[in-house]
């Protein structure tokens, strides 16, 4: 691990100030996935803000009737809310998919949206990665790609997402509040949040430099039934192949988001239209245009079973 600078930020925007004013800066709240990458030296931040005391650590009812979800709420805290599990079961549902208990007892809602991939090449660091190093290429293209994404690739990456949250998050139509360094504040909906990899995958959110994420909204319940099926090589502590999280209806009618195809959570309105007419219509809508391999094919089949098993558990 490389040395580093360290400081304990006072508020939100003290702590944004200090990310805008030291060149390669980077905040750090649970640390479970920035702390591996350090000691990889894949990140290698040149100076640490701790954000743990700002108090972005409760969960509040909205006026419109939504939460507003602290960014420092712990996954184990967040998935365990009454609220969320009454009315809010996908989120639940797919918070205790992902790690161990002991992770998420650590993990923080901010940095959960912030994971980056679990792609071996980018852990790899003798192997060529433009999100590890820009320039240097893609070993994922022409190698094994059995976990890699099917959907938004480019010649530059084919990495996916590695969260589950953020799959329930896009279902549930979030959206990110922040604090600039300028104290400024802005909200992000969640569909513009992640960038898909086009010839920079190292940019992988539309935050700017020293931006800090404060809370998430989720906007009133949506009703419905609440499934994420999640599919994976074992049956825990690995992430996923395939990945579904859905808000259905009696009508017919719903929200789907897919993960583990695509660098960010794949939400298509077209497949939502689709999915009065089953599983294979809104599969069809949701997977157009995919680019497998010849590993990750598979994905395909598996994206229309998991669709279908998930909708057959919402009719009972």
């Amino acid at each position: 691990m490389k040395p580093f600078t360290y400081e304990r930020a006072a508020d939100p925007k003290a702590a944004a100030a200090a990310a805008a004013r030291v060149d390669g800066a980077r905040f750090i709240a649970g640390g479970t996935n920035l702390l591996d990458l350090m000691k990889l030296q894949i990140e290698t931040p040149a100076h640490l803000i701790d954000v743990n005391g700002l108090g972005l650590d409760t969960i509040e009812e909205t006026e419109d009737g939504g939460l507003r979800i602290g960014a420092l709420v712990r996954n184990t805290d967040l998935a365990a809310d009454p609220r969320v599990r009454r009315d809010y079961g996908l989120l639940s549902r797919a918070l205790l998919a992902g790690a161990s208990g002991q992770l998420r007892n650590k993990a923080t809602t901010a940095g959960n949206l912030l994971q980056r991939t679990r792609c071996a090449y980018f852990y790899d660091t003798n192997q060529p990665c433009n999100k590890r190093k820009p320039g240097s290429g893609c070993a994922a293209i022409g190698g094994y790609s059995r976990q890699h994404a099917v959907l938004g690739v480019s010649d530059a990456c084919i990495a996916t997402n590695p969260s589950d949250m953020v799959v329930a998050m896009r279902a549930l139509d979030a959206t990110i509040e922040t604090m600039r360094p300028d104290g400024s504040n802005r909200s992000i909906p969640i569909a513009d949040f992640h960038r898909l990899p086009g010839d920079t995958p190292h940019i992988e959110t539309t935050l700017e430099p020293g931006e800090l994420i404060t809370a998430v909204t989720l906007p009133r319940p949506a009703g419905g039934k609440h499934i994420y099926r999640k599919v994976r090589d074992r049956a825990s502590y690995a992430f996923a192949l395939v990945s579904v999280g859905a808000i259905l209806h009696e009508d017919g009618s719903g929200r789907v988001a897919v993960g583990g195809v695509a660098h960010k959570p794949w939400r298509v309105e077209a497949a939502e239209k689709a999915l009065p007419r089953g599983a294979k219509a809104a599969a069809g809508e949701l997977l157009a245009g995919a680019t497998p391999t010849p590993d990750n094919a598979f994905k395909l089949t598996l994206v229309e079973r998991t669709l279908a098993a998930v909708m057959s558990e919402a009719k009972g």
